[in-house]
This record gives structure tokens, sequence and C-alpha cells, in this order.
């Protein structure tokens, strides 16, 4: 007996879109004349509007499998086929071409908060939600306390939920959604839900329903929350499939292509200082393809195209910032190495190998700019460029060390392992002494 519980086969869907050719907006003079003309004419119709259609297709020959027990997470850009695929897979839209099979029950948390009555209670929105997604009475009153305790909102259970914060709402949502059991599990960017604890925690009921055996699909742009949560991840591009395969794997693809359109789009709208024009900056992998993925640990590798007019004591630098914008670390071609730019004119490319840096997870970027040697700025460039720490750990264990924990963006190591030494009573008295005479 085959153990696919979802099989889909050359899948389709096409929107049609309707566009409005005209030059400018209908004024009241164009209403006016239209109507003075029509009693001339006899015509009593209103002004036409020449429209246009569009073939636009979401999804398009899309084909794979899933097996029981797979965790899969769904990857790519805004617009990219993710949440159509979804809602096709929970039966919201019908497919314009293929085939769709599904074994066993399926529940869908496509938007948290769908099904709320803002007039009710928590308490009833509680049984009309969960059987909006799915589940019995029986099932919503034998797992009631712990969606309440898992919400945290006891207090306010018999309180309508139009008097909820956003995010005492979003907690009883996710938590009333959390608590469903189908064999079948699609799941839609849901866990940017609450403050920083309850994120946390809505992470851990999810890898706790990951490794329980059900199949789950899941859609996010939470790269570090995609790696771990699953083994398998779908990069879909532009409504075609374009990659398959582990988790890690589909991510550096997703990453890459990534860095390689920044790289293209080249951002023309930079400007350009009084001797220098940079043109592109890019982050570039082992291989030396762009990326917008750095892995902890590893030489960075940045790549800058920039113009010169030629003139002397010009220099090149870069900034490294996290996600506040702070300044964390500066790489500079003159003040580091000694190193001015070409004193002839032309197009030229740096590539700066910088040391390793042990990231903490997040989001980072590289202000870029050129500089008149221990003057002023001449081409200064904000966010030139920016890339995602998914994972940080410098000695591989579980805890990820991350950027909105509020610990810092820098792990600071030890050269040495640190030891510990047993102190004597004796010792102890002596440092206390050393300490009183020098007035600590």
């Amino acid at each position: 007996m085959s153990d696919v519980v979802i099989r889909i086969e050359n899948l389709g869907k096409k929107y049609r879109i309707q566009h409005q050719q005209r030059e400018r907006y209908t004024a009241l003079r164009d209403v006016i004349a239209h109507r003075a003309k029509s009693l001339f004419r006899n015509l009593q119709s209103p002004i036409s509007i020449p429209q246009s259609e569009e073939d636009f297709w979401a999804l398009k020959d899309v084909s794979f499998e899933i097996k029981q027990g797979e965790v899969v997470g769904i990857i790519g850009r805004n617009g990219a086929g993710k949440s159509t695929l979804l809602k096709i897979l929970s039966r919201i839209t019908e497919p314009t071409t293929g085939r769709v099979s599904i074994k066993g029950r399926i529940a869908s948390l496509l938007e948290v908060g769908t099904g709320f009555h803002p007039e009710l209670t928590g308490r009833e929105n509680v049984y009309l939600n969960g059987a909006i997604l799915g589940m019995s009475r029986v099932e919503v009153a034998r797992k009631f306390d712990e969606i309440v305790d898992f919400a945290e909102i006891e207090k306010f259970l018999d309180t309508p939920v139009k008097r909820y914060s956003s995010g005492m709402y979003m907690r009883l949502a996710f938590a009333v959604a959390a608590h469903l059991e189908p064999e079948i599990l699609v799941v839609d960017e849901v866990l940017a839900v609450g403050d920083a604890e309850f994120q946390k925690k809505c992470l851990g009921k999810m890898s706790e329903v990951a490794h329980g055996g059900r199949t789950i699909l899941f859609v996010s742009h939470n790269m570090a929350a995609i790696k771990s949560l699953t083994t398998r991840g779908l990069l879909l591009q532009k409504g075609a499939l374009v990659f398959d395969g582990v988790s890690g794997a589909a991510i550096e693809q997703y990453t890459r292509k990534l860095g390689q359109n920044e790289a293209q789009a080249a951002n023309e709208s930079w400007g350009q200082g009084a001797h220098t024009k940079l043109l592109r900056a890019t982050l570039l992998d082992d291989a030396g393809e762009p990326t917008g993925q750095y892995t902890p640990g590893r030489c960075f590798r940045l790549e800058v195209v920039f113009q010169t007019d030629g003139a002397a004591g010009l220099s090149l630098e870069a900034f490294l910032l996290d996600a506040t914008r702070a300044r964390i670390a500066l790489a500079s071609l003159y003040q580091f190495h000694g190193e001015a730019l070409p004193e002839q004119p032309g197009i030229y490319q740096c590539e700066f190998q910088l040391e390793p840096l042990w990231l903490a997870s997040g989001r980072y970027t590289f202000d870029v700019t050129t500089s008149v040697i221990n003057s002023t700025w001449d081409h200064y460039v904000e966010d030139a460029l920016e890339f995602e720490v998914v994972y940080s750990n410098p000695l591989g264990y579980s805890f990820d060390f991350k950027q909105a924990s509020g610990y810092g963006s820098l792990a600071h190591l030890c050269v040495t392992t640190p030891t510990f030494h047993a102190v004597t009573a004796a010792a102890e008295q002596s440092s206390q002494e050393t300490f009183s005479a020098i007035g600590c």
C-alpha cells in the first residue's frame, strides 16, 4: 500500500487580469460633454472605457508527491505561488489544470483568527473557530483547558473578543489552531504572532506537532523556522517548482537566487560622488556565486564594482550593520591595508576577503562607500546589500544565538575552554586583604 498522502500532477492555476486602457481619468467635463452629445445621438450609455485582459499563471506545471509523516517547507518570494498552492490543497480554490489527490483528513491554518466573531466571548469563539477548522465539539471540549492555558488569557475568557488587544486575539486564534489533530496540516506563515516569548512558544508547539508523525506543509519567510521544523524544502519561483530537496539545500538555493536578483538590480538609483560611482556590491559564497546568506565562522567574500575618474587619494570602505542599523564592523582598503583606489580612470572590481565572524542569526546589511582619504565620503550607499544568518552557534549546540534576543550580534569566544580551580580558605583571605590594601 502506497504511503503517499498528497500527489500533485501538472498543477496549474490561471487568473484573468483586466487592465483599463485610458490616458487620463474621467472628469466631470467628460460626463457633461458626453451627455450633451447624447441628446443629438440619442445615446444614453455611459462613457465606454476600453479594457484589455491578461492571463496570469499563479502556478504552472507543478508536480510532486508527499509521503506520510513528511514535514515539508514551501519557500519563495512574495508572489511565487505558495499561498495559491495551499489554497488549492485546502479546497478553497479550484485548479485550472492538473490533478490533486489527498489521502486523509486535512486541516488548514492559512490565516490566524479566521472565523472569530467580535461580539462573541473568547470561550464561545474557541468552539466556533474549532468547528470552522474541522474539530468536533467533543474534541474542542476535551482540549479546551489546554487551549486556554496555551493562550494565557483565562482572566478574559468570558469577555467579547472585540475588546481584546491584537496580541490577545492572535494568541487565542493560534492556540485553537495549534491543537488540531488532522492527518495532514497545512500552515501558512502564522508563527509571526504575539510578542517574542509567545513566538518562541508557538515555534515549540509547531516543533512538537512536526515531530509527532503528522504530515505538515509549512510556508514561511522565516528561514530559521523552515530549517529547524522541516526536513524537505520546495522552492517556488514565478509559479514554477524550481527545487525539491533537503531543507538546507532549498534555503541555499533561495538565498542564492535572492543574491543574484539583488546583484542584477545594481541600484541605478545609487547616484554618484564627485570622483567615484559605486555600481554593485555582492556577497559571494564559497563557490564564488552571489548569495543572500552567511554561515558564521566562514570567511566573508564581499565583491564591489565601482567607477573612478582616477583622482589620487581615494579609498573604499564597507560597514557591517545589524538589524537596528548599528555599526558592528568596518573594512577599510586604506586605513587597514594602506591601499588606495587606482589612479587610472575606469571601472574596477575589488573583492574583500574578510575574517570570519560569529554573527548571531538575523538580518544584516553592508553600507559601502568610497572616500577621500582622511577627509570625507565621496559616494556613500546605505544598505548596498542585505544578507541573512539563518542559524548561529559557535560550538554546534542546539541553542540558536539570535540577534533578536538582545544579547548582541557577535559571539565573543574564549581562546581556550574556561576552567575552574578550587580556592582554599587561606588563599581567599589573602585575596580579600590584597583588595582592602588597594582600596577595592
